[in-house]
């Protein structure tokens, strides 16, 4: 899990909290929870994105993607160059069949299909075409689980203003009247704002951030994947797929412990 990210999440709760507790102590805390005007933020904003999806599969990947975006992605990348230089090493050393035992102890399964298909003789034109068209898809559905935060950022404050109206046009229809229902409405007025405000941006601009890195950084992954499969598959050097590895990166730096490793 990405720690960074969840000590930000943490510390953003905490800001709120204090700003609540130094302007009127932490007895206030209680006039912030106010569910009719979760029900209009939180229920409208969620319910908007799902008018705005395509399916209710959409709808459900988007919330479950949460978590996603608090794992890292780039560690994942660093691994790949050193997985290609072990195989193309033991490719060159004991032929393609030995890759298939190998294969086993691949986590990765985007990079474990493209080993079994070179094992099992596929036309490289047609590896190549399987393992792209493959990556393409992930990107897809990444893009709708983005749109998905993206949405429900936009919408949130939005929904925050519709409740914003509502009590101010109750807080309007109660003046010269009940005095209690004019509090009551501003209430509502004030509070679906400041809902919105937060949903948006301690919840969806970080979360969209976030998904958006890792989705370049796993499309890169799957780009190193396929190059590597196929330099493998047309019997380069591994010196020469190293530095394929390499043009990837800015600098090469990260490759230090794959050449330590080709030395030996």
């Amino acid at each position: 899990m990405n720690l960074a990210s969840i000590t930000g999440f943490f510390l953003c709760f905490v800001i709120i909290l204090s700003g609540v507790a130094t302007n009127g102590g932490l007895s206030t805390l209680g006039t912030f929870i106010h569910f009719p005007s979760m029900l209009v933020t939180f229920g409208g904003a969620f319910l908007a994105v799902l008018a705005a999806c395509d399916s209710f599969r959409d709808y459900f990947d988007g919330l479950k993607s949460f978590p996603e975006a608090l794992k890292k992605k780039e560690e994942q990348v660093l691994d790949i160059p050193e997985q290609i230089f072990e195989m193309s090493n033991l490719a060159r050393k004991e032929g393609l069949l030995a890759l298939e035992e190998k294969s086993s102890e691949i986590k990765d399964e985007f990079m474990k299909k493209g080993i079994m298909l070179v094992v099992d003789g596929t036309d490289p034109e047609l590896v190549k075409d399987i393992m792209e068209t493959e990556m393409i898809h992930k990107s897809e559905r990444n893009r709708v689980k983005i749109s998905f935060w993206e949405d429900l950022g936009a919408f949130a404050p939005a929904w925050g203003m519709v409740g914003t109206l509502i009590g101010l046009i109750n807080m309007m229809r109660s003046i010269g009247g009940d005095t209690a229902s004019i509090g009551a409405g501003m209430s509502l007025a004030l509070i679906t704002t400041l809902y919105g405000s937060v949903l948006a941006n301690w919840v969806c601009a970080p979360i969209v951030r976030k998904m958006k890195k890792n989705d370049e950084n796993e499309m890169l992954s799957m780009e190193l994947t396929i190059e590597g499969i196929l330099s493998i598959q047309a019997g380069e050097n591994p010196r020469v797929i190293n530095e394929k590895m390499k043009a990837f990166f800015v600098g090469g730096t990260i490759y230090d412990k794959v050449e330590e490793n080709g030395e030996n």
